[in-house]
């Protein structure tokens, strides 16, 4: 049973599900940190408060304060821009001028020509 539970912690989908976790948290404060110098400052030049749920506290229908939920989809909003846009696009940018300066995989026609002239060496061995 124990070493059932070793096989399963050392496989390598657990060790990689573990860094992902503490890279994504890692990530989480590098977002928050940029929504808080730069995001949040533009919010309270705009509404007056630099605090999303606060600025948008006092909107209410009735007795329900949808100002809350308004935050709420204005971070996730904030949050996936700075994702898209500082992370997501320069690295596929990145990945696609790697992938362009890859050389193309030989063609089928190539290697069979290859493979004949391989095959004419070895029929006429060269006199040395």
């Amino acid at each position: 049973m124990i070493e059932g539970f070793r096989n399963f912690l050392l496989r390598g989908n657990v060790v990689d599900l573990a860094v992902g976790i503490l890279i994504g948290a890692a990530f989480g404060k590098v977002v928050d940190g940029f929504l808080t110098a730069f995001i949040n400052p533009l919010i309270g030049l705009l509404f007056g408060n630099s605090d999303p749920a606060k600025a948008f506290s006092t909107v209410a229908v009735g007795p329900f304060p949808i100002g809350v939920l308004i935050s709420a989809i204005l971070n996730f909003i904030l949050i996936g821009s700075v994702a898209y846009f500082f992370i997501v696009r320069p690295f596929g940018e990145l990945a696609a001028k790697l992938a362009a300066n890859t050389p193309p995989p030989p063609s089928e026609q190539y290697l069979k020509e290859m493979r004949d002239l391989m095959k004419a060496q070895v029929e006429k061995p060269s006199s040395m």
